[in-house]
């Protein structure tokens, strides 16, 4: 296989009498992983980029390995993640019949044949064509099938064409195939089901799909889909084969890097709008912008902004990313799937009151957290119910003195007007000088007080988050 830098120029450029369709396939043996998200999220932004649509395929022909709860977790994953597709999902499964029809059509186009060699014979067939550095080729390409013993079991295989192949693929560039790379591949099972290549090639074209956007790991398995599109007398979809995510050191991805289905990462913390930026990020550029909402996202996809290198997943920018997407969002929403995430937490005020609460102050929280996650930890202080009992390091923060020195502390916050952080803030320093003591003597009984001791921001935010009432009524609790 040999490859020349893309030439985007003539058929990257989309027609505009031309609906583009484009389609995300998984096969559901399992979650829908973070590398599938990113080629569905690629695949709809295409389409939406172009007016066109987005259809969802479920490759569900191996009945071993597909299940019920793959498929469901496949669709609860594409909906959580915001990428709603056109029309109802298509199952390959349920095409067998239109699948053989194109296998007739091939065999009678003479580009197909019936085979009849035993899976013996095949071995030994591939053992030989190896030695010879060769692709398998089948006796029975060149053979009358009438000469087959009566009742003997038979696949049908693809006669794979005496001339290279070469594609042109909008990341990959140019890719050139020789012809004793391809062997005379099965399109039917001896038992009637048809194969991945052949399946595939007939449903994108029913389905009228024009960009095939996928991991480049299906690069070989174009050139055969290829082959088989010119045999049938059909368009060819336009190619664009993304590489594969990474793990932050360059190694293949696996679950040790974050190879882990998204609901996981919902499960992490972080918002569906964030994750679906990263992922836009994840391979994909335009010029130095990071950060982009829906609507640019739609705007400025496109097919040359993919990138032929691989990316590596990089945790500390998603977050980053995602809490862009967390100062922007509705404070309502967040206050509801914090609430949802609390709801397994016990020792923690959930009532509606606690709940006011906590949309009040999420204008001051969402700033500081970058996920669902982080801004769990950070209202844990807050629905505490009241007295905190304070245990160690908290109970020690509180002796006699320092319950004294908060006394004094209480009297000059309750005398305080403007409630606001950056003026408690002053209040707290200028009262720690008048104590004539570091700021810590001060800080960590308020902290043991206010919180019991929880992770917390600092001193002058939790009192702004509180309120004034409640701030009060926690220091009289513990002074």
């Amino acid at each position: 296989m040999n490859r020349l830098p893309p030439q985007r120029s003539k058929i990257s450029q989309v027609q505009q009498s031309q609906t583009v369709i484009t389609r995300f396939a998984p096969s559901p043996t399992g979650y829908l992983h973070i590398g599938g998200a990113r080629t569905a999220l690629f695949c709809s932004l295409f389409a939406r980029h172009h007016g066109g649509q987005f259809k969802l395929r479920i490759e569900d022909t191996d009945r071993a390995r597909s299940t019920d709860a793959a498929i469901e977790a496949i669709i609860d994953g594409l909906r959580w993640l915001g990428l709603d597709w056109d029309g109802e999902p298509v199952s390959q499964f349920a095409r067998v019949e239109r699948h053989r029809e194109a296998v007739n059509a091939l065999l009678a186009r003479g580009r197909a044949f019936k085979c009849f060699c035993t899976p013996e014979e095949v071995e030994a067939l591939r053992e030989e064509a190896f030695k010879e550095g060769r692709a398998l080729r089948s006796p029975w390409r060149d053979r009358d099938a009438s000469g087959a013993p009566a009742g003997a079991a038979y696949t049908v295989r693809f006669r794979a064409p005496e001339t290279g192949v070469t594609i042109q693929d909008e990341v990959q560039g140019e890719v050139r195939w020789a012809a004793k790379e391809f062997d005379d591949l099965v399109l039917l099972r001896a038992d009637g089901t048809p194969t991945y290549n052949l399946a595939v090639v007939v449903d994108d074209h029913d389905m009228g799909v024009t960009h095939i956007i996928r991991g480049d790991d299906h690069l070989t398995n174009a050139a055969r889909q290829y082959q088989i599109y010119e045999a049938l007398g059909w368009d060819v979809p336009v190619f664009a084969h993304i590489p594969l995510i990474h793990g932050p050191d360059g190694k293949k991805l696996s679950k040790r890097h974050g190879a882990l289905g998204v609901e996981a990462y919902r499960d992490m913390g972080y918002l569906p709008e964030g994750l679906r930026n990263y992922l836009l990020r994840l391979g994909w550029a335009k010029g130095d912008k990071e950060l982009f909402t829906d609507e640019e996202m739609v705007q400025a996809f496109d097919l040359d902004g993919l990138n032929k290198a691989p990316a590596r997943l990089d945790f500390d920018k998603m977050a980053s990313v995602n809490a862009f997407h967390m100062k922007r969002a509705d404070d309502d929403r967040l206050t509801a799937l914090l609430f949802e995430r609390l709801e397994a937490r016990e020792g923690l005020r959930t009532d509606e009151a606690a709940r006011a609460w906590v949309r009040a102050a999420m204008g001051l929280l969402k700033e500081r957290a970058k996920t669902l996650a982080e801004l769990e930890e950070q209202v844990y202080f807050l629905l505490r119910p009241r007295p905190i009992a304070l245990e160690g390091k908290s109970a020690k923060a509180l002796d006699d003195e320092a319950r004294a020195r908060l006394s004094r502390l209480r009297e000059v916050l309750a005398r305080h007007g403007d409630w606001n952080e950056p003026e408690l803030g002053a209040a707290l320093k200028r009262f720690a000088e008048d104590e004539e003591v570091g700021f810590g003597k001060v800080g960590m009984p308020l902290r043991a007080a206010l919180t019991g001791g929880a992770p917390a921001p600092d001193m002058s935010f939790v009192l702004a988050v509180l309120g004034k009432e409640e701030s009060l009524a926690r220091l009289d609790d513990q002074v």
